[in-house]
């Protein structure tokens, strides 16, 4: 089965109620496009795909497909979930247990004459590695088996927008990579929105061409991983992409140059300071990538290095790589990154030790008040 399903467009949602669940939330996913949507339990995440199904109805907003209007509070237009044309694939799979994997999959081809639907239901099997096992029941199929099936009777619909909601968490390690390995190359023949809900930040970043950051119903930033996870537009958005490295700080002017005053230390940042006024209070992130450690006895005197001072509060050691935090007289915070394991004991790094990093300026990302903005900000 090598034909591709067609492209039906972006897919656009805006959607806002005051409750019984809070939304504020707008986003939009290309056709082709894996697009995550991440935050705490209790963000809105399964509501939000519920509502793009057409399994749940919002008070206020908008859902369009490819320029057809799916849901519109204004005029009143829900279409059914069966209007919608929306391939599902939920966390428990939610197979029919009597059926086999073959009749699990015909069920969505029921529009079909009897032997063409057998026929494309067993494409469908093949395409997603489980030719052979046509006639097991779910019981006598593995957990990754069984999504398999679940992912083939969503896409045997030939659905205009594919909703994963939390696909893989219910299966071990091991499949669970299987599964995400299975599911990019799969994407390059289904040129159609897809909207994955994780909890797995690292899934979403590996899986997914953007991420829509989510925090009580409310969109907060939108943008490919790599932008979010370096610069997120407010403290609130990195604090939910477990991004810890946020400090205050105040822009003050030496010498006729900006500079972000942080403690005794004056740190030249690469860009952003030019613009806010002297006197201003920012909270900036440092991504741990951007934390250097000086080898023992020979500092770093980098025109751009923003060198500083710290004590080593704790170190953690997995296996490869060790997880360090510096602390600072004059914050209660700790700044955090990581390094070889092997490079942590050559140079004698144990708690209490005193060590000079460089926090470098071109990671040096500044943000305002973290009070979010009520809509989406888009990134890169």
């Amino acid at each position: 089965m090598s034909e591709r399903i067609a492209s039906p467009g972006r897919l656009t949602v805006s959607l806002h109620q005051a409750g019984p669940i809070p939304l504020a939330a707008d986003f939009h996913c290309e056709a082709g496009e894996l697009l995550a949507l991440v935050g705490p339990s209790g963000s809105g995440k399964t509501t939000l795909l519920r509502a793009i199904a057409g399994l749940y109805r919002p008070a206020g907003g908008r859902i369009d497909c490819g320029g057809e209007a799916w849901f519109d509070a204004a005029r009143r237009l829900s279409l059914p979930p069966q209007g919608r044309r929306v391939g599902l694939v939920f966390q428990d799979y939610a197979l029919f247990p009597h059926l086999t994997a073959l009749g699990n999959v015909m069920v969505a081809l029921d529009h079909l004459p009897p032997r063409e639907r057998r026929r494309q239901a067993t494409a469908w099997l093949e395409r997603v590695h489980l030719a052979g096992l046509e006639a097991r029941h779910p019981a006598r199929l593995s957990g990754g088996q069984r999504q398999r099936v679940a992912l083939a009777r969503a896409l045997a619909r030939q659905p205009r927008v594919l909703l994963l909601d939390e696909p893989f968490s219910a299966v071990d390690q091991v499949t669970r990579r299987r599964l995400q390995r299975e599911l990019a190359m799969l994407r390059e023949q289904i040129r159609i929105p897809i909207v994955l809900v994780t909890h797995d930040l690292d899934e979403a970043a590996a899986l997914a061409d953007r991420l829509c950051v989510l925090h009580g119903g409310r969109s907060l930033q939108a943008g490919p991983p790599d932008a979010l996870f370096r610069r997120p537009v407010s403290a609130e958005v990195a604090r939910v992409l477990d991004r810890h490295n946020l400090f205050a700080g105040e822009v003050v002017e030496e010498g006729g140059e900006r500079r972000l005053a942080w403690g005794p230390w004056r740190l030249e940042v690469a860009a952003g300071l030019e613009s806010l006024p002297v006197g201003e209070r920012v909270t900036w992130y440092l991504p741990p990538s951007d934390v250097v450690l000086h080898r023992r006895g020979r500092p770093s005197r980098g025109e751009r290095e923003n060198p500083v001072r710290a004590r080593v509060d704790s170190l953690v050691v997995l296996g490869g790589v060790t997880s360090v935090a510096l602390a600072f007289e004059h914050t209660e915070r700790t700044l955090g990154f990581e390094i070889a394991t092997h490079a942590a004991r050559r140079n004698g790094l144990a708690r209490g030790e005193e060590v000079q990093v460089s926090l470098l300026a071109a990671g040096i990302h500044l943000m305002g008040a973290e009070t979010p903005p009520a809509t989406t900000r888009t990134t890169g």
